[in-house]
């Protein structure tokens, strides 16, 4: 990731909100990941901190959805945390609009104050 963005004099970072949170588990496998509570056990809709493949899940999910701005060296994704870099700053607002239309389409939002 360090050598993608080397030449890079431009850039804008970018934070998610409740990164994991946002995967949903898929229907059918919730009870993959039931837990015991005094109340009875309770099975997840959604992937949260602990499980065993969090990080790596959502990682997968945020190449997916932005890839042909990774593979575009335009991009650099690291779990919920996210830079646009560019060489100049031509084009460069137009790729983080692009960044957070698709991150709205996908119902995931940006935390501003750690945005830069």
């Amino acid at each position: 990731m360090i050598d993608s963005i080397g030449k890079k004099k431009v850039f804008t970072k970018m934070d998610l909100r409740w990164g994991y949170n946002n995967v949903r588990i898929k229907e059918g496998d919730e009870w993959k990941t039931v837990f015991s509570m005094p109340e009875g056990s309770f099975e997840p809709t959604v992937i949260f901190f602990g499980l065993t493949n969090s990080p790596a899940t959502f990682q997968a999910m945020m190449n997916d959805m932005l890839r042909d701005l990774v593979v575009e060296e335009k991009v650099v994704v690291f779990i919920d945390d996210m830079m646009v870099a560019m060489e100049t700053e031509e084009g460069h607002d137009e790729i983080v609009e692009e960044v957070l239309r698709r991150l709205e389409e996908n119902d995931l939002f940006m935390k501003l104050e750690k945005c830069v």
